[in-house]
């Protein structure tokens, strides 16, 4: 008997839960940054496809949580939480944060999005007490991200790059 294993696709300043056999995927991560939480023993794991570092950030109205770093990290650790995972063992992987764009203007640091955004989730990471057991950012080249949670695998697929995994 085949067991079915499904890739649930996570989209831009979107997040998603899944427990193996299943794995969790999100592409298109250029200065985006791609953080998976996890929980090793019980398989389950969380994945934020996470666009800007604040949300301080936002115009207004409502935000959407996996947009933004400070919302995101906390919102998808109460998700893997209630899907069964262990605060205690939570780990965490990330990859993106690439600097897509070359700039050469006088407000630079506002260019430096991918950078401010791997900055945030660590701080975010660090906040919550949560270790980050890999990590595959910056450069310049868009990555896709592929997270087994049986395995505890992250398998990067970088633009010109080829496959490795963390």
């Amino acid at each position: 008997m085949n067991e079915v294993i499904n890739v649930i696709k996570v989209g831009i300043a979107d997040m998603n839960v899944v427990q193996a056999p299943h794995l969790i995927r999100t592409s298109g991560l250029g200065s985006c940054v791609g953080v998976i939480i996890f929980d090793q023993m019980k398989e389950i794991a969380g994945l934020a496809h996470i666009m800007l570092p604040d949300s301080s950030l936002a115009r207004s109205g409502t935000i959407s949580v996996a947009k933004y770093a400070d919302t995101a990290i906390e919102a998808l650790i109460t998700l893997v939480v209630k899907t069964g995972g262990r605060k205690s063992a939570l780990k965490a992987k990330l990859a993106g944060g690439a600097q897509m764009f070359q700039f050469h203007s006088a407000n630079t640091d506002m260019m430096r999005i991918g950078p401010r955004n791997v900055e945030a989730v660590k701080q975010q990471l660090q906040r919550f007490h949560i270790p980050i057991i890999g990590e595959d950012v910056g450069g310049n080249s868009g990555r896709t991200i592929e997270f087994n949670p049986k395995t505890g695998l992250l398998s990067i697929r970088t633009v010109n790059q080829g496959v490795k995994e963390i």
